[in-house]
């Protein structure tokens, strides 16, 4: 009769843990109906040709943030000499190359508001492009821009005038805003080609003209939504 006795509890405890199992499954698949098909955005993956929603900020080679979409990072950082920007959201094709040699995004400037626009440079898209592969909803990334230091561009006197800055008035070390065009004739020969704003670095300094670094080695960019192609 012990044996029978014990037997007989056992089986009970058995149906007691089914039946338990069974209720907890039961409420899992309530929550993730009710969620409805978001929650399989926790297990999908950035392929190749999505469209990807990203958060990013983009350092130069000292570390310092030069263009973030951080709200509370630019609140942080806009009091000092950093000169960091504040750029919305963009939305990038993963796994694709840029056509053309930039590409633009909508900046806030305190006298102007969202009017203006920073110029991406096609290696730091195509990097960020490939970075996205395999990436989820969420997930934060470092990216290094492999030509970052061969981002530089000379500027005569006379450009940098058009750019309403004296060359007396610089000195090597100095973060200069720059007006720069996907066609580089029309950044000295035509006034009303379409210019985008760039922030570099005075590298070298002589009586006719500058080097200006506009590299940025490093990009953190996050994952906000992922839309399959």
């Amino acid at each position: 009769m012990g044996e029978k006795k014990k037997k007989e509890e056992s089986t009970k405890m058995v149906k007691k843990v089914l039946i338990v199992s069974a209720c907890v499954v039961f409420v899992i698949f309530m929550i993730l109906s009710g969620m409805g098909s978001s929650w399989l955005v926790m297990f999908t993956s950035v392929k190749p040709g999505d469209t990807v929603v990203i958060d990013y900020t983009f350092f130069d080679a000292a570390g310092n943030p030069i263009l973030t979409t951080d709200q509370m990072l630019y609140t942080e950082t806009s009091s000092d000499s950093s000169g960091v920007v504040l750029s919305r959201q963009i939305a990038i094709n993963s796994n694709q190359t840029l056509t053309g040699s930039l590409y633009p995004v909508q900046i806030y400037t305190p006298g102007s508001g969202w009017t203006r626009q920073f110029a991406i440079f096609s290696p730091e898209y195509n990097a960020i492009s490939t970075g996205l592969v395999g990436m989820k909803t969420n997930e934060k990334k470092r990216i290094s821009i492999p030509s970052a230091n061969s981002m530089t561009q000379s500027w005569s006197a006379d450009q940098l005038m058009n750019n309403r800055v004296n060359i007396s008035d610089i000195n090597i070390g100095d973060v200069l805003a720059m007006g720069v065009s996907d066609n580089p004739e029309a950044e000295v020969s035509n006034a009303s080609a379409k210019m985008y704003i760039r922030l570099g670095e005075v590298t070298q300094k002589d009586p006719s003209g500058v080097i200006v670094d506009f590299g940025y080695p490093v990009a953190e960019i996050k994952v906000v939504s992922i839309n399959k192609r």
